[in-house]
């Protein structure tokens, strides 16, 4: 089964390599662009001046494999036991998988980290667990970025495209978070429901007819556990919101290394709320290549940095997701598993 899981999904991600290839030259020319207007000597500059402190950015940013590892081992199911190790060495390789893989962040990245572990616990009970993580940590970034992007709103003063994009992003987590309570709370089938009303009208029955009982069993599991494990709720909401805690005081260290003006929580705050929502709506393009320096660069500016401050913690954030890249890599190679043969 964990065979055909992956290759379902990789014969998907084929369709769309063509797309994250020209989604990733488009995110390189942006990143040109932006790091030559930000000034490529200064940014250098910059990334001289943070020196070792990288070692410590990278000590803070591995607690955020922490928590979310520690949250997957609750989600499991308890007649079953996920190790602390396994998951975290899983949720690396995954992605790693995610991030140099264009285009399939979530179709490869995703299940295969139930793969990884399908030696630990049966995969449909780690695609399960993975799910209801996910589902807290979805919450946990739409709270975060409601909680940033009001923040901005209210306290600096904006530019007209800005300030439509933060009412955007404000309007879609005040639609999002009442959803997918509803959603939870009713138990519905909408996964199943969805892929039953493609079958009745004969769209791709070969495929329905795999998936869906999947998809059922996935759902079962899924309010299975809410109804029998409502509290553990608090401790793995709590660990998803450690995530970013970690990511804001990520944020603070780069920007008190890097910028000649001493960064405050607030600001660290709004910028790692910003890079939630860019994580988000570009998780296809490979480390969010150009569209990260173009967010990061206006917004710190908005808030009173000078020029080039937001592509160089850009670009650091990129040499962090690069380490645990190389580390992701490095596990997939001992184990066993091939790169090329999870994306073809």
């Amino acid at each position: 089964m964990a065979n055909e899981v992956l290759s379902e999904k990789r014969s998907g991600s084929r369709k769309f390599a063509p797309l994250g290839i020209i989604f990733g030259l488009l995110g390189l020319i942006l990143f040109a662009y932006f790091v030559s207007a930000a000034g490529v000597g200064e940014i250098i500059s910059r990334i001289q001046r943070l020196g070792a402190g990288f070692l410590l950015i990278l000590a803070v940013s591995s607690l955020r494999y922490v928590v979310r590892s520690l949250a997957w081992t609750r989600c499991i199911d308890p007649a079953y036991r996920l190790r602390f190790r396994d998951a975290f060495a899983a949720r690396l390789m995954g992605d790693a998988l995610g991030n140099i893989i264009p285009f399939v962040s979530v179709a490869v990245s995703e299940p295969s980290k139930a793969v990884f572990v399908k030696d630990r616990v049966p995969l449909m009970v780690g695609l399960s667990g993975l799910a209801i993580e996910n589902i807290f940590y979805a919450l946990s970034v739409a709270l975060f970025v409601f909680s940033g992007t009001a923040t901005l709103l209210l306290t600096f003063s904006l530019p007209k495209a800005l300030r439509y994009a933060s009412i955007v992003a404000l309007c879609v987590t005040l639609v999002i978070v009442p959803l997918a309570y509803l959603i939870i709370r009713r138990q519905s089938r909408f996964l199943s429901g969805a892929l039953g009303f493609l079958g009745k009208r004969r769209i791709a029955p070969k495929v329905i007819a795999k998936v869906q009982p999947r998809a059922e069993s996935l759902e079962e599991r899924v309010y299975g556990f809410y109804a029998s494990s409502q509290r553990s709720f608090l401790s793995i909401f709590a660990l998803d919101c450690c995530f970013h805690v970690a990511g804001v005081l990520e944020v603070f260290i780069t920007l008190s290394f890097i910028s000649p003006v001493a960064p405050t929580l607030v600001q660290a705050f709004i910028l790692e709320s910003v890079n939630r929502i860019i994580n988000v709506a570009f998780k296809f393009i490979p480390l969010r290549v150009g569209v990260d320096e173009g967010g990061t660069g206006q917004v710190s500016r908005v808030l009173g940095f000078s020029r080039g401050i937001g592509e160089t913690l850009a670009i650091v954030r990129k040499g962090r997701d690069i380490f645990w890249v190389a580390i992701g890599v490095l596990l997939i190679w001992k184990r066993g598993f091939s790169l090329r043969s999870l994306n073809e």
